[in-house]
């Protein structure tokens, strides 16, 4: 999936976040943008990538693309990282829901993600679809309609409740 993709499916992510828990809408959402570009940090062609490149071209030499950033195991150890680190819930568990929904997305690909790494096995959705095609451009399509839905059926909440009829 492309950048403007993982941005939206995070910011869905941290929409819907808010939606359940009522934390503030705008910050999980931008923390689910962050957290939706993160495992890409192994692409140095990458929107986080190419703002990291020394980090990106390192983790890259290291595992490869759709390895370790893009594993359960990365996704606890950044879970890990994140509760000593960011106390503040709605960062924290943004930016995981932004993470979870890229791993969601880039499993949607062909080319799958190794989620149980250290072992090879890709994981992929039995439908998939290529990066940059017509049925990516219907996901994001998606995306941003759900991003919307989450936002407004949050704002319509957090408005009402100032008001007692």
């Amino acid at each position: 999936m492309t950048g403007k993709t993982h941005i939206t499916g995070g910011i869905a992510a941290g929409a819907a976040l808010s939606a359940m828990t009522h934390y503030d809408p705008i910050l999980t959402a931008v923390a689910g943008a962050a957290g939706g570009l993160l495992p890409d940090i192994c692409h140095s062609g990458s929107k986080i990538g190419s703002r990291l490149p020394l980090l990106s071209k390192i983790i890259s030499a290291i595992f490869g693309h759709r390895t370790f950033t893009h594993s359960l195991l990365f996704l606890l150890i950044a879970a890990v990282f994140l509760s000593h680190y960011v106390s503040n819930d709605p960062i924290r568990l943004g930016i995981l829901a932004g993470m979870i929904s890229h791993l969601l997305l880039d499993a949607a690909t062909r080319s799958g993600i190794k989620l149980f790494y250290p072992f090879k096995l890709t994981i992929r959705f039995p439908v998939t679809t290529k990066t940059g095609s017509k049925a990516e451009h219907a996901i994001l399509a998606i995306l941003t309609v759900a991003a919307i839905y989450f936002f407004s059926k949050e704002a319509v909440q957090q408005y009402t409740n100032g008001f007692h009829f």
